[in-house]
């Protein structure tokens, strides 16, 4: 708020020439800690105070006298300089400011023409001072070049149109940093920024892309370097956070602040995350201080050595920017003229850094920028032929376009700012216990997106000197075969794990969803993917199947024995007394029965299909009209018996061979008609199981299989009519009573199949449809049959004709 005022209190007095005819400096003159006098004079604000941002100041000076030197660049012209300390304090960047725009030499009256004695700024150190640096020179188009300002609001073109820096955005860093943190597979991190204009557009930046690559941020904390109170409650949310990566989106020295307390509360299991401010300072390089950051990656301005840089500071700085120190006299004079300097005169013999910093190079290239854009100016001067006819500094500064004779290309983008390069380096040790920056990778921005990023990852070491990658997810990946189910109130990267359902798989881990698998398909145990369905249709091969075809073949051979047998006693009274031409077409037909019902086994194909309804109606048809045909025998054998009676004559064998071959044709007919128009085909039920396919044959003609059925039925109830009229009729071997028996088993079985065929699952459908067709036949086996065979078998002597033409009265049953 105190900053805020001062900068009100700024533009009112140098915006209100027109209510004060006399303008007034505010508050007491500020010199310069370095100057120099030129035909143009270049003015600097940077934290001298700090051994770390002194080195600037010298390489500005450096740059300047290299330019001063120079015959090309800017001929007959010299440059000078006025270096301001602000170390670091807003209030004393605010002061320095009002400085450099006032001059400290001049009276007050000679400022109310607004010109700024000073042609252009560099610096600040720092984002959220070089806001107030800006915003205060920028109504007087002022440029101001920052070597090291990097807060994304500086590139609001609108609100700083003479801002420029040597160093990028930080628009590209902090997306870059979530780049990283995907790289790695780091979906659960924490993130903590200083609370200034450079942590929180960078941060917010971070937080944007973050999300946009689907990584959850447990917590975002800030804090400023005098919130003492608030850092510790910062290092008490990470010490009770669960996220193993934390992002430090931080100042040099918010933290420097914050290394200390995690120090003190002995936090060193975090992979730290860092970026150009603090990555490469070696100011917080301490043996506790590794034990934090001992791994940490991060992205670092690239170094460049600068020719001459070197030798020049030990040489020629001490005696071009304090001359004094090089004043003939005692002590006292010595003293008279140097008083200001003493603390800087300390760092005379210091030159251990002067190839560690990454900003020289920025503060070089802004120097020279200004330079190029002065030349532009001069150049255009020359060609329009005119004193009043000038480029300003701040449109000259776009125009620039040089490179450096360390082979730098410098040129400002349209937010001001130069292409965004960094190295990625990590926090090493080495053999000797030095600590070292070791870059592991790169970042270029002209590069094609694809190509920007690069890292090797074999030359990380990562926190606690460990060589494996650290883990850092609110849960465990999802492992194939399950689907990802987020936690009710929790960030999406806080997940259970579900399996998928029957019939889904998901063949890749931490998947949001599970596939459905094709119809045909099924998934595996392992619900990672899918396998053909099984097919099941009864085979002849498993014990259902075996045992079915086992009582198909018994029938089969006992028909055939009884076959064998009647044919032998063809002659006895049994036989011929019981129509042994029927009886004989009828044991024909049963065996066809029993072996209509192997078409039923194995695995169906468009002639097993058509076969087996088709086959089993006319074999079924056959042997139900032999049945009826020796019950209208009996009937009619009755029937002769009465005086007068000649019914023999018109049902005899060949009425009856003639009936037995016309109901069949009418079974062939619709048959036919079935299989013309709509046959039985084979067919994949899909619907009945879901896990399995049952390979079946569709009815085709629902009609005309319900015709085939009815057939048979009508058939069968006719023949159980009739036997059962005649079933009281006094021969002493009456066979209708045998018919009936037979009869109301085959229509008992029948009836009782539909609705046992209807609920039966897949293959069990056809073993149903066998098990009727094998207990009806064996049902007319047994009961027409066997009275016969036991009584030539067990009881020879009734097999005569005398005890077969006795008569008596049959008792009811």
């Amino acid at each position: 708020m105190l900053v805020f005022l001062y900068t009100l209190l700024l533009f009112h007095h140098l915006h209100t020439k027109a209510e004060n005819t006399v303008c007034q400096l505010m508050g007491d003159p500020k010199y310069p800690l370095l100057s120099k006098d030129g035909d143009i004079t270049i003015g600097a604000l940077l934290s001298v105070c700090y051994i770390t941002y002194f080195r600037l100041a010298q390489i500005m000076i450096f740059a300047i006298e290299e330019i001063n030197r120079s015959d090309s660049l800017l001929p007959n012209v010299s440059i000078g300089y006025r270096i301001y300390d602000s170390c670091g304090s807003r209030l004393s960047s605010m002061s320095a400011t009002m400085a450099l725009m006032n001059g400290h030499d001049i009276a007050a009256e000679e400022r109310c023409d607004g010109q700024s004695p000073i042609h252009a700024i560099i610096g600040e150190t720092e984002s959220s001072t070089t806001v107030i640096l800006s915003r205060t020179t920028g109504p007087f188009k002022v440029p101001v070049i920052s070597p090291s300002a990097t807060c994304e609001c500086l590139s609001n073109r609108k609100h700083y149109t003479s801002f420029f820096r040597t160093i990028a955005s930080d628009y590209h860093q902090s997306r870059a940093l979530a780049q990283i943190v995907k790289h790695f597979g780091w979906s659960w991190v924490g993130a903590v920024n200083s609370d200034n204009d450079y942590g929180n557009n960078g941060m917010t930046i971070f937080l944007t892309a973050a999300q946009e690559e689907k990584i959850c941020v447990e917590y975002s904390v800030k804090f400023y370097r005098t919130e003492t109170e608030k850092l510790k409650k910062v290092v008490d949310t990470i010490k009770k956070g669960t996220a193993k990566v934390i992002v430090a989106f931080l100042s040099h020295f918010e933290m420097g602040n914050l290394l200390d307390e995690l120090s003190i509360e002995n936090i060193t299991d975090l992979q730290v995350i860092g970026v150009e401010a603090w990555i490469t300072a070696k100011s917080l390089i301490t043996p506790s201080s590794f034990r934090v950051l001992g791994g940490a990656l991060g992205f670092a301005v690239r170094k460049i050595n600068i020719e001459g840089f070197a030798d020049y500071i030990i040489n020629e700085f001490w005696d071009t920017a304090f001359p004094c120190s090089q004043m003939e006299g005692n002590y006292s004079q010595f003293s008279l003229n140097c008083n200001g300097f003493q603390d800087l005169f300390a760092l005379k013999k210091y030159k251990e850094d002067v190839l560690e910093q990454s900003y020289s190079s920025n503060v070089y290239k802004a120097v020279y920028a200004l330079a190029h854009s002065l030349h532009i100016i001069l150049n255009c001067k020359e060609k329009c032929g005119s004193e009043n006819v000038t480029v300003p500094l701040h449109k000259a500064l776009k125009r620039v376009n040089f490179t450096t004779k360390m082979g730098d290309h410098v040129w400002f983008d349209s937010t001001g700012a130069v292409v965004a390069q960094y190295e990625v380096v990590n926090w090493q040790q080495d053999s000797d216990g030095s600590v070292k920056f070791k870059p592991v990778g790169y970042y270029d921005a002209s590069l094609p997106p694809d190509q920007r990023f690069v890292l090797n990852t074999d030359n990380i070491i990562w926190a606690r000197g460990q060589l494996e990658k650290p883990t850092s997810v609110c849960s465990e990946s999802c492992p194939p075969g399950t689907r990802k189910a987020t936690q009710k109130g929790r960030p999406v990267c806080c997940y259970d794990c579900i399996p998928c359902a029957e019939g889904e798989i998901s063949n890749k881990t931490d998947s949001v969803n599970c596939k459905q698998c094709p119809e045909e398909y099924w998934s595996n145990a392992e619900r990672n993917n899918c396998v053909f369905k099984v097919i099941e249709f009864l085979s002849f091969t498993e014990i259902m199947g075996i045992v079915l075809v086992f009582f198909s073949l018994f029938g089969v051979g006992l028909t055939v024995l009884v076959a064998i047998l009647f044919y032998n006693k063809k002659d006895t009274p049994i036989v011929k007394a019981n129509n042994s031409e029927l009886s004989f077409l009828l044991l024909f037909s049963l065996t066809l029965c029993f072996l209509c019902s192997l078409t039923f086994i194995g695995q169906p194909t468009e002639w097993s299909c058509m076969l087996r309804h088709t086959v089993f109606g006319i074999t079924f048809v056959l042997c139900i009209s032999c049945v009826l045909g020796k019950t209208v025998v009996v009937l009619m054998a009755f029937k002769a018996t009465l005086p007068g009676s000649n019914v023999m004559k018109c049902f005899g064998p060949k009425q009856q061979r003639l009936s037995v071959l016309a109901f069949t044709l009418i079974q062939v007919l619709i048959c036919v008609l079935w299989l013309t128009l709509s046959p039985p085909l084979p067919y994949k039920n899909i619907k009945y199981f879901h896990e399995k396919i049952i390979l079946e044959c569709t009815l085709g003609s629902t009609i005309a299989f319900s015709a085939v059925m009815g057939y048979i039925g009508l058939l069968a109830i006719l023949c159980f009519i009739l036997a059962f009229l005649a079933r009281r009729l006094p021969d002493n071997f009456n066979e209708a009573k045998f018919i009936t028996f037979s009869m109301l088993i085959f229509c008992a079985v029948w009836i009782t199949f539909i609705p046992a065929y209807i609920s039966s699952p897949g293959k069990f459908t056809v073993a149903v449809e066998i098990f009727a067709i094998l207990a009806s036949s064996f049902g007319l086996l047994f009961c027409i049959f066997a009275p016969k065979c036991y009584i030539i078998l067990c009881k020879p002597d009734q097999n005569a004709k005398q005890h077969m033409m006795g008569k008596f009265q049959s008792k009811p049953y």
